[in-house]
């Protein structure tokens, strides 16, 4: 199965916008540097696995990448609501990447639903 072009170029920015936000955190208080390392390792995960789903060799591999990729989406959303309700980290941008984080695991999951309805 090959992933279009799109999808690797939005999964690309989203690790990209993660990023920057990370970059932008403050690092002085200890949980907001644990949180922050969190959500940089899996925001950027997803990119990475959405290019290793589509070297896959077969649907199986295929499928169990994106299942992977979906873990690191929903963690990210997790570090996410951890920054912004318990450390009370106030970025602008940190909601948009939130809701990046949902609606890419909607689309891929659709993708794996129909991979394995097939399967």
């Amino acid at each position: 199965m090959r992933l279009n072009e799109s999808l690797r170029t939005r999964t690309k920015a989203f690790g990209s916008s993660i990023i920057r936000a990370y970059v932008r955190l403050p690092k002085d208080r200890e949980e907001i540097a644990v949180l922050g390392k969190q959500m940089l390792r899996s925001g950027t995960s997803v990119a990475s696995h959405t290019r290793e789903a589509s070297r896959a060799r077969s649907d199986s591999e295929f499928c169990s990448k994106l299942d992977v990729l979906l873990q690191e989406a929903d963690e990210t959303q997790l570090w996410i609501e951890f920054l912004i309700d318990d450390c009370l980290i106030s970025d602008p941008d940190l909601p948009e990447i939130h809701r990046e984080a949902g609606e890419l695991p909607a689309i891929f999951t659709t993708m794996v639903s129909k991979i394995r309805g097939h399967l």
